[in-house]
Formats: structure tokens, C-alpha cells, sequence
């Protein structure tokens, strides 16, 4: 069995989906591996190193699209490379069924397996294979690092000769995942951490991490049996606001995490909270490339309202591309394995298996 991927377009995706170190592992599997030339090169993995561990690397994108068993990517592949693929390859990456529908019709249509990850369910036996968890952490993180670099005061309380510096005041709006990272990281730098969401079972979680929870009275619960947000009804919307803007007026940063899986993001933070902020707050909206969470996100821009700046990023995980890969690999290597029956050394599409088939696109 082959497995291969080829390199992303850089301006968009620096993450790789096969590091060295998994590429040892799909070769103790009995895997050949095949990639790009210069596959790793801005992340420090060295064709040299690929190499000396059995993998073949190609000029041309259109040898390994060709002749791979399995393609792993990050995202969808351009039209070019993915018209390429044949009958019984499969096909592994985070494609965005929601929005590339037709391109995937297409590829069902030429009779290839076609997986993708976020689809991947919330159960124990998913967990390593979870990339959505993996890269959501990392994002968390890196929003709060991103944001404490661009606010103009100090973030832990400091006591001087001169006077003391109150400690920042941050409120995490949306606690999954890349919530509760955003909040550990956050407070361990020494903020003050509130944060929000429709999830009463977030409470206990935030409250672990040191955070207050802001939640409205006679709060419903908007979970879904797979554990996402689900959208709220207009009553909670109208209570969480007023919650929300009373809050506002006293938070210097925001970190906005808020998704709905399949659909737009929902604007939170509506001008008129923005409009009562203090100057120099500064809003960080990991929902942007979905829409944003608040009411003049602009994807890859900085705006400024009334000296209040909403910041959000097409990508945040390409500045931190190398940790980003690292899980990334991983997560497609324990999904792969469980998609390979290393007897017979093939793919076996067991529909009985709920990973398998939950992340199927039919």
C-alpha cells in the first residue's frame, strides 16, 4: 500500500499532514510513503531526513496523486490535483463538506473513499484521531499569545513604588476546546478570566481552570448529543446580550470561540457592545474565517472601532505550523491505522464502525 500528499499551497496552509516521525511509523506498518520534493523544508524536515528513513520524493505532484493508495492533506486539493485522483483511491484531509459539496459530489462520483476528519465523533476510541481537539488547543493558545502582544498595558497585576497596574480583565466568549486553552493560558500569564457559553456543562470546566462563568438565569442547555453548541433560541439570545454588554464595559481583551459546526458563526458582540467598550480593548475572533462572532470581524484585517481593534486570521495555526503539524500527523496516522487491516494489507470500509462511518462522505 502507498501512501502519499503533496505539498500545500503555502500562502494558505504551512501545516504538512505527514512529519518524519509519522512517516517512520506508516513505513513500520508496511506502508512505501510518497511526498513532494522540499515537502517539509519551511518546517525543518529536510528531504535528507525523509529520505534516510525509506520515503520517495517526487518532482511532480501528479506521480504521487496517481499512483498513491491513500492522499492525505490538509485541505481540498486545488481542481487540477484533485481531478487527478482515480477509482478505489482514498482520500483523507479536513474538506469542508459544507462548503465544497460539489467537489466532493464529484470525487464520490469517480468511486473514490473520501474521509473527512471533522466529522470524526465525539467518543472515547476518536480521541487520538480528533483533529479538531488537537488544533483547537494549539489555536486557543496562540489567540491569547497574539493578543497579549498587541495590547498597549500590562497583563498580571503589578505592585511598584509607583502604584499598582490592575491585572488585565479577559472574557472568553465560547468555552470548547479552544476556549479552555484560551482561559488556562490566559490566567497563567496572570489575567483575570471570565468566560461564557450556552453550555451549562462548561461551568465546572471553567471554573477548574481558575475563570468566572457568566451565564444568564433559567439558562437552557444548548448541547447536542455530540457534544457541539447548538443554536439558541431568541430569549436566550436577548438575555445572554444583556449579560454580555454590562460585562463588556469593564473587559480589556475578548477571545471569541463560538462555532456552530456546518453553519455561519454567531455574531455575539454587536456594535453597540463594541461601541461601549474601553479604548484600547482589544477583541480576538477565532470564528473569523466562519463570519466572526462579532459585527465588524474582517478575515486577515485589523479594525478599529472607536479605538476598540477586532482582530482575525484566515489561519492562526500556519504561526504555529511545525506544533500544528505535529498533532495533525498524528491524528491522520491513528485514523489510518484504523481504516488499514494490516492482515491483508488494505483499506476495509467497516460502516459498522462509527468512526469510519460518521467520516465517510456519501
Amino acid at each position: 500500500m502507498r501512501i502519499g500528499s503533496t505539498l500545500e499551497n503555502q500562502s494558505i496552509e504551512k501545516r504538512i499532514a505527514i512529519t518524519p516521525e509519522i512517516a517512520k511509523k506508516y513505513i513500520a506498518l508496511g506502508f512505501e510513503v510518497l511526498l513532494s520534493e522540499s515537502y517539509g523544508d519551511h518546517l525543518g524536515f529536510k528531504d535528507e531526513e525523509y529520505k534516510k528513513l525509506g520515503v520517495k520524493m517526487y518532482k511532480e505532484d501528479k506521480e504521487i496523486l496517481e499512483t498513491a493508495d491513500i492522499v492525505v492533506q490538509l485541505g481540498m486539493l486545488t481542481d487540477d490535483k484533485k481531478n487527478l485522483l482515480k477509482e478505489n483511491q482514498t482520500y483523507i484531509g479536513v474538506l469542508n463538506p459544507y462548503d465544497n459539496k460539489e467537489k466532493l459530489d464529484e470525487l464520490i462520483k469517480k468511486k473514490i473513499n473520501v474521509f473527512s476528519l471533522e466529522l470524526l465523533p465525539r467518543i472515547t476510541r476518536a480521541q487520538s484521531m480528533d483533529i479538531l481537539s488537537s488544533q483547537a488547543n494549539l489555536a486557543g493558545y496562540k489567540s491569547v499569545i497574539e493578543t497579549f502582544a498587541n495590547f498597549e498595558k500590562a497583563i498580571p497585576m503589578m505592585m511598584t513604588a509607583a502604584g499598582t497596574i490592575p491585572a488585565a480583565k479577559v472574557l472568553v466568549v465560547g468555552a470548547g476546546v479552544a476556549g479552555l486553552q484560551a482561559i488556562a493560558t490566559a490566567k497563567r500569564m496572570g489575567a483575570i478570566v471570565f468566560a461564557t457559553d450556552v453550555r451549562m456543562a462548561s461551568k465546572e470546566q471553567v471554573e477548574s481552570l481558575g475563570g468566572k462563568f457568566l451565564t444568564v438565569e433559567d439558562v437552557e442547555n444548548l448541547e447536542t448529543e455530540g457534544g457541539y453548541a447548538k443554536e439558541a433560541s431568541d430569549d436566550f439570545k436577548k438575555k445572554q446580550e444583556e449579560l454580555l454588554s454590562e460585562t463588556l464595559k469593564k473587559i480589556d481583551i475578548v477571545i471569541c470561540t463560538a462555532l456552530i459546526p456546518g453553519k455561519k458563526a454567531p455574531v455575539i458582540i454587536k456594535e453597540n457592545m463594541i461601541d461601549n467598550m474601553l479604548s484600547g480593548s482589544i477583541i480576538y475572533d477565532l470564528a473569523a474565517i466562519q463570519g466572526g462572532n462579532t459585527a465588524h470581524t474582517k478575515v486577515d484585517q485589523v479594525i478599529d472601532k472607536n479605538g476598540v481593534k477586532i482582530m482575525g486570521e484566515s489561519n492562526i495555526l500556519n504561526k504555529l505550523p511545525t506544533s500544528a503539524s505535529n498533532l495533525y500527523a498524528k491524528n491522520v496516522f491513528n485514523f489510518v491505522s484504523n481504516l488499514y487491516d494490516k492482515e491483508n494489507k488494505k483499506i476495509n470500509i467497516n460502516l459498522d464502525d462509527e468512526i469510519i462511518e460518521k467520516t465517510l462522505i456519501k
